[in-house]
């Protein structure tokens, strides 16, 4: 039992340190007051909205932006998502 609640706890801290310092996707009216920074785009054949949100922030973070917006996007059997980057 203790091996499954620290296995639970750690997963828990890593979600939410990944959240505080991960990008973060923002609508609209959240980019007026941000600079834009470039775009990145992810395509892949399978996968879900969550690893999709995951994959564009880490890409985010790569390129040092603080924010993201979905500009276009595919799914179905296959995937496609491009999102202006915001600092």
């Amino acid at each position: 039992m203790n091996i499954k609640t620290t296995i639970a706890t750690v997963s828990l801290l890593s979600v939410m340190a990944f959240g505080a310092s991960a990008a973060q996707l923002v609508t609209g009216d959240q980019t007026q007051n941000l600079q834009p920074a470039g775009t990145v785009t992810i395509s892949g054949t399978a996968g879900s909205p969550m690893d999709y949100r995951a994959e564009l922030s880490h890409k985010a973070d790569e390129q040092g932006a603080s924010a993201y917006k979905v500009i276009e996007a595919r799914t179905g059997d296959n995937y496609h998502i491009t999102a202006q980057l915001y600092k």
